[in-house]
């Protein structure tokens, strides 16, 4: 499998409580899931949440730590990744937002924080096209998303796969692959026609 390690936006517009849940493992049918240490599979992971979700997050267990305007949960999810949560201001808006943070790494968070303030803070509404495919593995149900196993080559087993519909065909094919249609019909329709944006 091919391991993420870079802060990324995984999700667009703001997830309801059960949205926030399924995000929280939106990598639950990995190969060899608990055999191996994932937490650059998930560390750098954010997306924004409504304040019920965060308030509601606050209430399960006692933080871990809590610094002004986030705090850490103190239940990990690998050896050194839990998640944070923020109440940002961003363009005169509160806004909450969960993360996965390493905190082997010092500043982390800290890092996370700014992070999602200029990705937010952009004064055009676009997405890279990273984030149009991490919305599309985000928003997919579970028996239409998997990992390349023996039907494909030794190279790309383990690499993230969709069911592609097209006129008279069902296509298993890899999330990496997808063409700009394929991207376009599986999104919604209101993040269609968004413009592209490079990532910084």
């Amino acid at each position: 499998m091919i391991l993420q390690s870079s802060i990324r936006k995984v999700y667009q517009g703001v997830a309801d409580r059960r949205q926030m849940y399924r995000l929280f493992d939106r990598h639950a049918q990995r190969p060899n899931r608990w055999e191996n240490n994932d937490s650059a599979l998930f560390a750098g992971e954010w997306f924004e949440i409504a304040g019920a979700g965060h308030d509601h997050m606050l209430d399960i267990l006692p933080p871990l730590w809590m610094r002004g305007e986030m705090f850490a949960l103190s239940e990990f999810l690998t050896e050194s990744v839990t998640s944070v949560f923020y109440t940002l201001r961003i363009d005169g808006r509160t806004r909450y937002f969960h993360a996965y943070c390493d905190l082997s790494k010092a500043r982390s968070p800290v890092e996370m924080r700014d992070a999602i303030v200029e990705r937010e803070s952009w004064p055009v509404k676009a997405m890279t096209h990273e984030e149009r495919l991490e919305h599309i593995w985000s928003a997919t149900h579970d028996e239409y998303r998997g990992y390349a196993g023996d039907r494909f080559p030794q190279e790309l087993r383990g690499k993230r796969t969709l069911l592609v519909y097209g006129p008279g065909r069902t296509e298993l094919k890899l999330l990496n692959d997808l063409t700009d249609d394929e991207i376009s019909a599986k999104l919604p329709v209101h993040l269609r026609h968004l413009p592209f944006r490079l990532a910084a």
